[in-house]
């Protein structure tokens, strides 16, 4: 609102600049051309009422110049009254224009953003005893939506939760994230383990390449991070396919990379071969978090190239953040984890980030 209010004194200002060079200048030299740009400065800042005050004030100004001067003639002063005039009317034309391709793109950044709810749906902020928060941030803020995914589900099976990355851009990426969740949805209440679970999305994303054809059939993948936490949430599972590996957050703040045991290809490669991949496990006590993301968030470079490295840094920025409170919360990790990578990267994000917080809260 601040910056906004400082815009709309520019065409004042130009106003004013007007009148200082016409008084500091010889009679014979006008600052009407000055004057003309004031209501087409105003076209984009102001309401059509505004515009046209400022280029009644502009006529105004320069006949009370032009008085002054004693240069009001036909000639000069009042072919430039008219062409004021004109410059008016036509700056409350661009107005008009502006604000029905504002009122477009507003209807349109309101439609990307129930689609991109109804693509990637956040997540509930409690769910089987665990607390959750997700973020998503695109490379293109306009995009709203692209090609990382996460999606948490209660399940027969305990809490099951994927974070992933598909191969690709734009729409074929919205695509492949839409296909990738709705096989989720199905396989993790169906699988009765998560090597199931797996083979079922494997097959899902095979099945789907297929149908779009092109590179997507020989070419199309998603790394993948799956994971599932016990019925008593002291256990949680993970199978790894080329996704970064997760943060284990404990109750004193420190961090443990979760790496795999063994490294595994993307999912949707089956065609090219059978690929053992292990089922890790991992201890989760109370006060935990896991912390998820894409390589968004791991790809981020500062200006001499050095990768962000969330592991060394969360710890420390959590211990700012909290200070001798209790831990942070899951949003609050989540808002410092992407502030600090905003820093880093000098405030441009160069991929899609998503990421995805689950807490056990201490007993």
């Amino acid at each position: 609102m601040a910056q906004q209010s400082r815009t709309l004194w520019i065409p004042v200002g130009v106003i004013v600049l007007a009148v200082v060079i016409d008084v500091a200048t010889p009679t014979d030299v006008t600052s009407a051309p000055l004057l003309m740009a004031a209501p087409v400065s105003a076209a984009p800042l102001m309401l059509p009422g505004g515009v046209i005050a400022v280029g009644l004030v502009s006529m105004a100004v320069h006949a009370g110049l032009a008085w002054v001067d004693g240069t009001f003639g036909w000639h000069r002063g009042v072919a430039n009254q008219v062409t004021l005039l004109a410059v008016t009317v036509l700056a409350v034309f661009i107005n008009r224009s502006l604000h029905r391709q504002h009122a477009r793109t507003r209807r349109a950044i309101q439609v990307a953003a129930v689609a991109q709810r109804a693509v990637l749906p956040r997540p509930p902020t409690r769910l089987d005893g665990l607390e959750i928060a997700a973020r998503y941030v695109p490379a293109e803020e306009a995009a709203m939506i692209g090609g990382d995914l996460y999606v948490v589900q209660s399940t027969p099976h305990g809490t099951r939760i994927m974070v992933g990355d598909v191969r690709g851009k734009g729409l074929s990426a919205v695509n492949a994230v839409c296909a990738d969740i709705g096989a989720f949805r199905y396989a993790a209440d169906e699988a009765e383990d998560l090597g199931q679970l797996v083979l079922a999305l494997e097959r899902a994303l095979v099945r789907e390449g297929g149908r779009r054809g092109g590179l997507e059939q020989h070419e199309g993948f998603t790394t993948a991070l799956l994971a599932e936490f016990s019925a008593d949430l002291e256990v949680v599972r993970m199978v790894n396919r080329g996704h970064p590996p997760p943060l284990l957050l404990d109750v004193h703040g420190t961090a443990r990379v979760l790496e795999p045991s063994q490294e595994a290809p993307p999912l949707g490669m089956i065609t090219l071969g059978d690929w053992a991949f292990p089922i890790d496990s991992f201890s989760f006590p109370p006060g935990s978090t896991l912390l998820c993301y894409t390589d968004g968030i791991t790809e981020s470079r500062d200006a001499t190239g050095t990768f962000y490295d969330a592991a060394a840094r969360l710890p420390d920025l959590l211990r700012r953040r909290t200070g001798a409170a209790p831990s942070a919360t899951p949003s609050q990790t989540l808002d410092a984890l992407l502030r600090d990578v905003r820093r880093h990267a000098g405030g441009k994000n160069h991929d899609d980030q998503a990421l995805l917080a689950l807490h056990r809260p201490p007993v």
